[in-house]
């Protein structure tokens, strides 16, 4: 006969085995889903100054600050599988020496619950766009996109990037003075 421990055992083996497997048809029923949405994206003003670079071998970087407009419905994104999203928009552009440089400009994490429709005017990026040497002066290949992780509560974490972009054109001169 078995004891009681082996009993608890099975019991729990086979408990685990269950929640598993349901935990698994969970995700089945979500891992179709489109998780691409449209976005607009605008852009009202462009800087760039030349900053001492205290951090780098340089002697002065590119600091470049822009306003930002962004509208988004991303309320198509949540079902009972969602948990929340983590968005981030980037910069990419290109210098004469790398190929391609990208920088997170502003980012946000939107609950489950909370309002999904960004309808931003104005905004200010939250993290400094710096460029480690010259590259943003008169660079006219800045392109800002959003993309979001979509954090479920079973199954896998998606990377997609938002359809739409906006290409920025930076000024051939350096702004003085305060942003």
């Amino acid at each position: 006969m078995n004891s009681f421990t082996s009993r608890l055992n099975a019991l729990f083996a086979f408990t685990l085995t269950v929640m598993a497997a349901l935990t698994f048809c969970c995700f089945l029923t979500t891992v179709f889903n489109e998780h691409r949405r449209p976005v607009e994206l605008g852009v009202g003003k462009v800087n760039v100054k030349n900053v001492p670079d205290y951090s780098a071998d340089r002697e002065r970087s590119d600091l470049g600050a822009i306003t930002f407009d962004l509208y988004a419905d991303l309320s198509p994104l949540f079902n009972w599988n969602v948990k929340q999203l983590f968005l981030y928009m980037t910069a990419e552009y290109k210098t004469k020496e790398h190929e391609l440089n990208q920088v997170v400009l502003w980012d946000k994490i939107i609950l489950r619950g909370e309002n999904t429709i960004l309808d931003l005017r104005k905004a200010n990026t939250k993290y400094y766009f710096w460029d480690y040497g010259n590259g943003l002066k008169g660079n006219n290949n800045v392109t800002l996109t959003l993309s979001w992780n979509v954090i479920p509560n079973a199954g896998t974490l998606p990377k997609v990037r938002g359809s739409g972009s906006h290409k920025i054109v930076f000024p051939d001169q350096y702004s003085s003075g305060r942003f």
